[in-house]
């Protein structure tokens, strides 16, 4: 049960991940049914003025005392360093082995990391720093491409909206879904994102290095609901098979059946945004044939189903 939760600011948090903390967890929402939460908000001096990573300072009212008795204690980002306040480190230690619950919005998996309760365990971080966390903690299990993990009694997210998500998943973890529903509708966010979605860092359209195949890559754009077999677009681009097929490889760095993929998937998620069309229309419209041949390569790339991600990101309700 989510009766308490404990922040825990260092200098140089970012007051944004820091809101959102205050924003999911801080609120009294008890008239709209969620239950109450005791949210403390903690420095290593009760008191003592830290600055951000924007230039806003933050008073603490609680010192790492306060981290007794927390069911959670949750670490907005902030900036990456080499090194963490001991005291504040073991503070966390010391609660996360009395029982509480850790989570980490973005960077402040760095944080985390420096505890050494990463190490074994699965976790996330922003896309742009997950090679980082891994060169510096190599024996935590690092998914850089998912929205949050939960690992039980380490929960870890991406970047700022993933750390929404984070929050209310715990929230439904422990809470019930109306509780986790109440927040989401006050915050006007999606109530259900699952953390195995990709953070959606763009794709762009491959580029092909040389010019010899840029027509053939301009008709397989322009004509992505038709067949479009290896043997067919040789033909196209007067070449071999064996010949294509190489020279495709060296100029797009993948091979044709996969960059074929990519781009329907691709164009498939902008019709799912973009239109109201059916998902087994979509699946036409992007040559896949078939919804589930659409779900499998969608599911593969992106990491939700087309029903979820347009739930999700449709510009009008379909």
């Amino acid at each position: 049960m989510l009766k308490s939760v404990a922040v825990v600011l260092i200098d140089g948090f970012a007051p944004f991940e820091f809101g959102v903390l205050c924003e999911v967890f801080g609120i009294d929402r008890t008239d709209e049914g969620v239950p109450p939460i005791e949210f403390r908000v903690c420095g290593e001096v009760a008191g003592q003025a830290l600055p951000s990573s924007i230039g806003v300072r933050m008073i603490p009212e609680r010192d790492l005392s306060a981290l007794d008795g927390a069911d959670l204690v949750a670490l907005p980002a902030c900036t990456i360093r080499d090194d963490y306040p001991p005291a504040v480190l073991d503070a966390i230690r010391a609660a996360h082995a009395r029982g509480a619950t850790v989570l980490s919005v973005c960077s402040g998996a760095f944080l985390l990391g420096a505890t050494g309760l990463l190490d074994g365990r699965a976790c996330t971080t922003h896309w742009r720093h997950a090679r980082d966390l891994a060169d510096r903690f190599p024996a935590a299990k690092i998914d850089p491409d998912v929205l949050f993990v939960d690992d039980g009694d380490i929960i870890t997210s991406a970047g700022t909206a993933a750390g929404i998500d984070a929050c209310l998943h715990l929230v439904r973890r422990e809470l019930g879904s109306a509780a986790a529903t109440a927040i989401a509708r006050r915050m006007v966010v999606p109530p259900q994102r699952d953390g195995g979605q990709r953070q959606f860092v763009e794709l762009p359209v491959p580029l092909c290095e040389g010019d010899s195949l840029s027509p053939v890559l301009t008709w397989m754009l322009e004509n992505l609901a038709q067949d479009q077999s290896v043997a067919d677009l040789a033909v196209r681009a007067r070449m071999s098979e064996r010949t294509f097929a190489r020279r495709f490889v060296a100029e797009t760095g993948t091979t044709p059946l996969k960059w074929l993929s990519l781009q329907r998937v691709l164009h498939a998620r902008t019709l799912l945004e973009e239109t109201t069309a059916s998902v087994d229309d979509v699946a036409q419209r992007c040559g896949f044939g078939t919804a589930a041949l659409l779900r499998h390569h969608f599911q593969k790339i992106v990491g939700v189903s087309p029903k979820d991600y347009r739930r999700t990101f449709a510009h009008s309700a379909p």
